[in-house]
């Protein structure tokens, strides 16, 4: 009977009857911390000006970063001159640019002389052509003339995007500085008609303007 009895009582009553917990409130309380508080002068922070962003397209990076380079030369007359006997507009830089158009590049080879369509194009030394192209490909009508600097270094000037025909050198003639090259026009791949002109020392283009600002200016 008594064991029946306090197996009765033991079933009735929940299992946690006899727990002996601390009072969560005084728990809580005796791990608080002191709270911590910053302040910031309100001068020193906006949360309009930190909330503001701006786009900057790659092309407007660019032009940060190259558009404020001057192309101003003059005209010499010595062994190694400028393409043209008169200034003309340089309207793309060497090295890094925005794709004037569809398949252009973005690392440009060389420098572009805004001439408009059929300007004479002269040798800018005496030379070799070694290489010849009347259309097709990236540069389109191109020449290239081997030729050396006064202190001896040898380079490789190329004049491309002729107009078709314009020019009657093939590969091994010689020419004299200020020959006739050929036209400008807009074979291969352009936006519009110039002279893509190019300088390669020992087999790497080099910014043609820094290379006649040395030696034809």
């Amino acid at each position: 009977m008594l064991f029946a009895g306090t197996l009765v009582f033991a079933m009735t009553v929940p299992a946690h009857a006899f727990d002996v917990h601390p009072d969560d409130t005084a728990l809580a309380d005796a791990f608080a911390m002191e709270a911590q508080t910053v302040e910031v002068d309100p001068a020193l922070v906006s949360l309009s000006e930190r909330d503001a962003w701006t786009v900057t397209s790659w092309a407007e990076m660019l032009r940060l970063r190259y558009g404020n380079r001057s192309f101003d030369y003059t005209i010499g007359t010595g062994p190694i001159r400028w393409p043209f006997p008169y200034a003309v507009p340089i309207t793309s830089g060497f090295g890094a640019r925005a794709a004037p158009c569809r398949g252009c590049s973005t690392d440009h080879s060389g420098i572009d002389f805004g001439t408009g369509y059929g300007a004479a194009i002269f040798s800018v030394a005496d030379g070799v052509v070694v290489e010849r192209s009347t259309g097709g490909g990236t540069w389109g009508n191109f020449i290239v003339i081997e030729s050396t600097t006064p202190d001896g270094e040898v380079f490789q000037a190329g004049y491309a995007h002729m107009a078709s025909g314009s020019s009657a050198l093939v590969l091994g003639d010689q020419v004299r500085v200020g020959d006739f090259i050929g036209l400008s026009g807009a074979t291969g791949q352009v936006s519009g008609a110039h002279l893509h002109f190019t300088i390669k020392i020992d087999g790497s283009f080099v910014d043609p303007f820094t290379f006649l600002k040395r030696y034809a200016s």
